[in-house]
């Protein structure tokens, strides 16, 4: 508490304070990354030591050096892990340590905390704007106790915020079916991606896919579906994170076609390998919309997407689409995709998956 205190001594009242996130400098995910590129940009007629627009909550389990700023933020630690069950309390203590801080407006990236709104309202007379993420209580790994307090958290941060943000327009549509409210629809930026080392690159004849290896991601619909054909197939993720993710690698790591590589979390080494691709596989079917496929579709590669509202929403109809492991091993077996699906996807990300048109719709929604 003494810690806290001391922060908060050090701070006039900030614009802006986010809560929901691991913190800054990014080192994490999707809502991270947001963070990054909203606080990356100032006005550059302003001091380095002049006050920081945003307040950004981080936890101080996931970070070994502590910057005071960074960016245009500043930064205040929670010593407690911001993950997993303990997302809950973490965010909850943010929000309180918001209360003191009293900024113009509290951007809340996901529901774990949620449940605190209510009490935070009679105390905080401010602006509150949540992202509610994508329908976290539908995901497969939760269990039927966390499912329903991640419902209940949904429906409380839609009741008692001032701005919802869906980032998927199906997001938006069952906002409005399930609570009569209307969100403001912001997606993420992906350009980010994009590295210099990427120059001359050579497209190789593989396939390639990444993503956290969870059921919902179909991830074994996508590796048995390579398992019966000859095409090359490079997969990226966490396999040795789950019992899920444990067997799939024993399994399908003896197919001379498949080649399973652990995390990989250098940009530039994802920039080659995307770049490289013949073409990439999205097979994500819970959610919104997908940061590592608004990433891909800056490659201006073919992309083939699991069926369904929220990634047909994001490539606006225009890649090709699974449902089964038939489904997939009819695509993957026809050599020829049309010419101009990757610049299609291409045209897409640059008309609203840039950083720079995201964070605007941010601060517009902020202020």
């Amino acid at each position: 508490m003494t810690n806290w205190k001391n922060q908060m001594e050090k701070m006039t009242k900030p614009k802006y304070a986010v809560v929901g996130v691991v913190g800054v400098p990014a080192n994490y995910g999707g809502f991270e990354t947001l963070v990054e590129n909203l606080v990356s940009t100032r006005d550059k007629s302003m001091n380095e030591n002049a006050e920081k627009d945003f307040l950004v909550f981080c936890s101080s389990k996931a970070y070994d050096q502590k910057l005071n700023s960074y960016k245009n933020a500043k930064l205040a630690y929670i010593p407690v892990n911001a993950n997993g069950i303990h997302s809950i309390i973490y965010d909850i203590l943010c929000l309180i340590m918001c209360i003191f801080y009293r900024p113009a407006t509290i951007l809340v990236l996901g529901v774990s905390g949620a449940i605190f709104l209510p009490m935070l309202r009679l105390f905080y007379r401010g602006k509150v704007v949540t992202n509610i993420d994508g329908l976290e209580w539908r995901r497969a790994k939760w269990g039927k106790f966390a499912k329903r307090f991640l419902k209940l958290s949904e429906s409380i941060a839609v009741k008692y915020s001032d701005v919802v943000i869906s980032d998927n327009k199906a997001i938006a549509d069952y906002v409005r079916e399930e609570y009569s409210k209307e969100s403001q629809v912001i997606a993420y930026g992906g350009d980010h991606a994009i590295s210099d080392s990427i120059n001359d690159i050579e497209v190789k004849d593989f396939a390639f896919a990444l993503c956290r290896i969870e059921p919902e991601n179909n991830v074994h619909l996508i590796l048995e579906s390579f398992s019966q054909t000859n095409t090359k197939l490079t997969f990226v993720g966490n396999w040795n994170s789950s019992e899920y993710g444990k067997l799939l690698k024993k399994k399908y790591s003896t197919f001379d076609n498949i080649t399973i590589l652990d995390p990989i979390y250098d940009i530039n080494a994802l920039s080659v390998l995307r770049s490289e691709c013949r073409f990439y596989v999205h097979g994500h079917s819970a959610g919104g919309t997908n940061p590592s496929l608004v990433e891909m579709m800056h490659f201006s590669k073919p992309i083939l997407c699991f069926d369904c509202a929220y990634n047909r929403a994001t490539t606006e109809d225009q890649a090709l689409y699974f449902q089964d492991v038939n489904s997939l091993i009819q695509i993957i077996s026809n050599s020829h995709f049309p010419d101009d699906i990757g610049q299609k996807m291409l045209e897409i990300a640059t008309r609203r998956y840039q950083w720079s048109i995201v964070r605007q719709q941010y601060l517009d929604a902020m202020n």
